[in-house]
């Protein structure tokens, strides 16, 4: 499955949402940009995306309200161990309350992979920050078990949000 993003203002990304009706797409935004999210086998609509292929994913990612995007550099080196953390996470956080979505985002013309969560809103992100299958999920980081080893992150990570665009 591939996974395109592309960013705009939120007026001119709505146009793009209307005349391809049929696609799973998300158009959300923040204080200083508009974000279409789009899902799909086939090549991209958008003129210069930012693609993934998805490692993992859980939920319908249309039905979010917030969305956390977790972006990390990863060096060609450490790819495949990062991967392999992904693919073993403990898959708790499908349970947490107002969770609607994650797709796990292997970049395509870049270093950095995207952790996409989706929720109902602002307020159940934060509190799964404060739940136990937060602790469980991050236990590793820091360790020499974790995959936040220095050695495989040429840059800092660094979190993005944003919200559905109201009508």
């Amino acid at each position: 499955m591939n996974f395109y993003v592309t960013f705009g203002t939120a007026d001119y990304l709505a146009k793009t949402v209307s005349e391809h009706q049929n696609e799973k797409m998300l158009l959300m935004q923040n204080e200083d940009k508009g974000i279409l999210l789009h899902e799909s086998d086939a090549t991209s609509l958008f003129k210069e995306p930012k693609k993934y292929e998805v490692l993992d994913g859980a939920g319908d990612f249309q039905k979010g309200s917030y969305a956390v995007l977790n972006n990390i550099p990863v060096s060609d080196e450490g790819k495949p161990l990062f991967e392999q953390r992904f693919k073993e996470r403990a898959r708790m956080i499908e349970g947490e309350p107002g969770f609607v979505a994650i797709r796990v985002l292997r970049p395509v013309n870049d270093d950095t992979y995207v952790i996409l969560t989706l929720w109902e809103d602002e307020s159940s992100f934060k509190n799964w920050q404060q739940s136990k299958s937060f602790e469980q999920a991050h236990k590793k980081r820091g360790t020499s078990a974790g995959s936040d080893q220095k050695s495989i992150f040429p840059r800092p990570s660094y979190v993005t949000t944003y919200h559905t665009v109201s009508e």
